[in-house]
């Protein structure tokens, strides 16, 4: 154990010894709410929250009444900033009632010198801040809180280190994400994520697998191997090793049964992975593969370091190699520059991969990127556009969805239908979603499943014994 995870381990004790204050004096247990928003990675990072919290002898808890509530933040577009200064009014209010009440941030809108500045300036009763860099310290940082009795915030402009092992509490039983990397070295013209997350650190293959062996024993049955850009896994370390490599580890693994990954950039995806994803039972038959754009032109300016033409001709040489893999993507409406004919660019490549699904967004300016300085496309303009651009989308993905219809495919059986209990929603390996009447037993199995019923996005199906 190195020093700086020593000293997490001692903070978790000394923590403990506050909580165990807190309940004498309260007569009762400390409740702590841990709210996510944003991606992958930022739910794998909340799983490391909720773990030290629920460590140190919080009671765990979704009631953001609870004596202690945390925000871990997402800033990649401007709408989730909006809903965290939002939500923080709501909880303004609860404080007010409660002045014992605890609250902190955390995650990638930390990172923003001009956030920082607006919630000490209007926010000033929040309690807690800290960025992406330092989440490991966590249970020192709340040690801090709790001691000093006033605003505690620590921000790092990039990584120290990866610590190891730290406590966590994972939401599904059956699956779990694993962090490979951290960071990312793009630069995107319209992205803020290196900026807040910093440059990629990749894992340790050895401390990973040992990981994904300690979550198999446990009973995990799938994985998602996740990074800002997996498929350049591992150029950092002493000894390179390429993620195509790492893949073919990790479905090595018993008890495993399978793997996702998240996410791939185009310009990185190498003919070995493609290999590896065809031959490799254990890797699910999905692949995210942003476009962005598809314009050549408004590609160049984005930074993407890749044509329409090279995209178009990755994509369709996957769809040759690995007929049933569904392959998804995100797509940027209103980008600056943009006109129609970078539209047409760009519905013609929906055209022609045919998309399982895409994940539309409007520009978002983010204030540090090149993008943000850039002249930008009229709101009515773009919403046009995207209105266009969006049923395409759904049209050529419901097509490619229909055409299941009638076979028997394996599921994941996830959880209980939120709106109808007397169903069972499962996840297929080309990750589409199939509800059917079960018992809830079953969550957690692999189970064949008979789609009956093409919704669109979605399908009504039958197990079949």
């Amino acid at each position: 154990m190195n020093s700086e995870a020593l000293l997490q381990t001692e903070s978790v004790e000394r923590l403990k010894s506050i909580v165990r204050g807190m309940e004498e004096e309260k007569g009762r247990k400390i409740t702590a709410c841990v709210i996510t928003f944003g991606c992958q990675m930022n739910a794998r990072d909340s799983e490391k929250l909720s773990g030290i919290l629920s460590e140190a002898g919080f009671e765990l808890s979704e009631d953001e009444a609870s004596d202690f509530v945390i925000y871990n933040t997402c800033t990649v577009r401007d709408n989730a900033n909006q809903r965290v200064y939002g939500r923080l009014g709501a909880l303004y209010a609860m404080k007010k009632k409660h002045p014992d009440k605890k609250i902190a941030l955390c995650g990638c809108m930390m990172q923003e010198p001009s956030v920082i500045e607006k919630i000490k300036k209007s926010y000033s009763f929040v309690d807690l801040i800290f960025g992406t860099h330092n989440i490991y310290r966590f249970a020192s940082l709340l040690c801090r809180m709790y001691e000093e009795g006033s605003m505690v915030v620590e921000i790092w402009d990039k990584a120290e280190t990866i610590v190891e092992d730290l406590p966590i509490v994972r939401k599904y039983p059956f699956k779990s994400g694993v962090n490979i990397m951290f960071g990312c070295d793009n630069f995107c013209s319209y992205c803020i994520v290196p900026y807040v997350r910093g440059r990629e650190r990749s894992r340790e293959p050895k401390d990973i697998l040992r990981e994904i062996e300690v979550l198999a024993a446990d009973g995990v049955k799938e994985v998602m191997l996740l990074g800002q850009n997996v498929n350049s896994y591992g150029k950092g370390l002493d000894v390179p090793v390429s993620f195509s490599e790492l893949l073919s580890m990790v479905s090595e693994i018993e008890g495993i049964e399978r793997i996702r990954f998240m996410t791939s950039h185009p310009k990185d995806l190498s003919d070995d992975l493609i290999r590896v994803m065809r031959d490799t039972p254990k890797v699910c038959r999905h692949l995210h593969l942003p476009l962005q754009s598809g314009s050549t032109k408004l590609l160049e300016v984005m930074n993407r370091r890749y044509t329409k033409d090279q995209y178009l001709e990755l994509a369709l040489r996957i769809r040759e190699a690995i007929p049933d893999l569904a392959i998804t993507t995100d797509i940027i409406v209103g980008f600056p520059g943009e006109t129609d004919e970078d539209i047409e660019d760009t519905l013609e490549v929906i055209r022609r991969v045919k998309f399982d699904n895409a994940f539309t967004f409007i520009y978002s300016p983010r204030t540090g990127t090149p993008a943000a300085s850039m002249e930008q496309v009229p709101d009515k303009l773009t919403k046009e556009r995207f209105d266009r651009l969006l049923k395409l989308v759904q049209d050529t993905a419901r097509e490619a969805v229909s055409k299941y219809e009638g076979q028997v495919m394996d599921a994941l059986v996830e959880e209980i239908n939120e709106h109808d209990p007397s169903l069972l929603t499962g996840r297929l390996s080309n990750n589409t979603i199939v509800h059917f009447p079960g018992e809830p037993s079953l969550i957690g199995q692999i189970v064949p499943v008979e789609l009956r019923e093409c919704k669109g996005f979605y399908y009504l199906g039958e197990i079949v014994i």
